[in-house]
């Protein structure tokens, strides 16, 4: 399928698509209702930066063409559900916003199936020191940082805001140092509080020294789920997982974008995602994902718990 890549930059734009078949560098212009691409066919758009405009969304929206967005924080989703909300059917829209677009999520909800009934969730995200990608990245964690001094976690069946020493927790990385965490709102804690209907959940965000690195590797991304509940013989469990990508954050985040378009225009064989309002853990498929996973190097790990 053809792919054209938008970008503020046309050279940069070029640039990535010289290296890729069946690929294009465009500008986008934010101002303009078709973004500039005229009258195109498009079977599905991704945006992967914060458009404060909506231009994506409002575009697709109007021509009933599936969007996925990833960079809108939990407090900015109003605007998007206001514009799904007056054409509910007029296509599929995706709040890709969970932490590297449904990797937490998926191995979060293929760990619980081991549970008949989780009560907490937490969840902790290594994010290696040379791992902070580009100025988008930076652009989106300092308007976060800016915005609110409290994150969203859910203890005791209740959401709350959390901050200060409140917000910190600890978690221990694939390799068992313990790092320290600041906590995040992410959109994860609203999805998996809705799915399992777990009391307890909350998520952070620790930066260091990722478990390859220490061990004298390179760079790659981790993300710590750590469950308890009640198993099927009634019994209390907890367990440990890991979700880890040698490539580090980037392409864990990409997997989640490819299979989520995939899925959005029909092209893994099956018919495009209907008209509705979704998270990417409710798109892709799951085996599947954790398929793709392990041949990019990865994996879902269990691991020992603490």
């Amino acid at each position: 399928m053809p792919l054209l890549i938008g970008s503020r930059n046309r050279e940069r734009a070029e640039q990535v698509a010289s290296a890729h078949g069946h690929a294009e560098g465009v500008i986008i212009d934010p101002h303009a209702d078709d973004l500039g691409l005229g009258d195109r066919s498009i079977a599905a758009v991704a945006v992967l930066y914060t458009d404060e405009r909506l231009a994506s969304l409002r575009y697709a929206h109007a021509r009933g063409i599936p969007h996925l967005g990833i960079s809108t924080g939990l407090y900015e989703v109003a605007p998007e559900i206001a514009i799904h909300m007056q054409r509910p059917d007029a296509a599929a829209v995706v709040l890709g916003y969970e932490w590297l677009v449904g990797a937490t999520t998926v191995a979060t909800l293929t760990a619980a199936k081991a549970y008949a009934r989780v009560d907490s969730i937490r969840i902790g995200a290594l994010v290696d020191e040379e791992d902070w990608g580009g100025p988008a990245v930076a652009e989106d964690f300092e308007r976060f940082a800016s915005v609110t001094s409290t994150v969203l976690a859910r203890r005791d069946g209740a959401f709350v805001w959390r901050k200060g020493d409140d917000a910190a927790f600890t978690f221990r990385a694939i390799d068992g140092t313990e790092l320290m965490a600041s906590g995040f709102s992410s959109i994860d804690i609203a999805g998996l509080a809705a799915v399992t209907g777990a009391a307890d959940v909350e998520f952070g965000i620790g930066t260091g020294v990722s478990s390859s690195r220490r061990a004298g590797g390179t760079k790659s991304t981790e993300i710590i789920i750590e469950l308890s509940g009640i198993d099927e013989a009634g019994k209390p469990l907890r367990s440990r997982h890991a979700v880890f990508h040698p490539g580090g954050a980037a392409p864990l985040t990409a997997l989640g974008i490819g299979m989520v378009l995939e899925r959005l225009a029909g092209l893994d064989g099956k018919p495009p995602t209907s008209s509705g309002l979704f998270f990417p853990y409710q798109v892709v498929d799951h085996a599947n994902y954790l398929e793709r996973l392990a041949q990019e190097g990865g994996q879902l790990m269990t691991l020992q718990s603490a």
